[in-house]
């Protein structure tokens, strides 16, 4: 991956390719577990980049279902917030999958508009080792997102990193069709 970052604007939509956890931006969703005690990925990247006091946050949270969400301090993150919302795990689409996905959307960006958020930076939440086809996740999160945004115009921005250039083009491929 290159050291700079490349980005899309649409509307009040940015696709970026590039880490999360560097953004200057109101909240950065984590792509949680159920424990939301960190893991791998983009999880496990954001609780190290914002310190053990993440974790110690976490802890008394007692988790979190998929398909909803739960907001934190940002700590040593640019961030001031995290959001933490859990992705469901890809088992065909047929066990509610694209239902539980759109929710993490819209229950992340519920979190933003009640904590005064104003701009929002989201990973591709589940296509990592959760196996969601990033095709698929890329327009529900697109698709639900821009529903939100039409009612909701508290929000400013809304940023979807991508770590790696394919992604990135899968993004970018969905925002040119809608």
């Amino acid at each position: 991956m290159r050291s700079e970052m490349e980005s899309i604007i649409y509307n009040k939509i940015e696709i970026v390719r590039g880490d999360i956890t560097k953004l200057n931006v109101d909240a950065i969703v984590n792509a949680a577990n159920t424990s939301l005690l960190g893991g791998g990925g983009v999880d496990g990247a954001i609780h190290r980049a914002a310190g053990h006091e993440l974790l110690d946050y976490c802890r008394k949270l007692n988790g979190c279902r998929t398909g909803e969400s739960k907001i934190t301090p940002g700590y040593k993150l640019p961030a001031n917030f995290v959001i933490h919302t859990v992705g469901p795990v890809w088992r065909g689409g047929a066990q509610n999958e694209p239902m539980l996905l759109q929710s993490c959307y819209k229950t992340s960006l519920t979190l933003a508009v009640e904590n005064k958020i104003k701009t929002i930076a989201f990973p591709a939440i589940s296509t990592g080792i959760y196996s969601y086809p990033v095709y698929d996740a890329a327009k529900i999160a697109v698709r639900t997102t821009l529903d939100f945004l039409q009612n909701n115009s508290s929000i400013e921005k809304v940023i979807f990193v991508c770590f790696d250039e394919r992604t990135f083009h899968v993004y970018k491929e969905v925002i040119e069709e809608l």
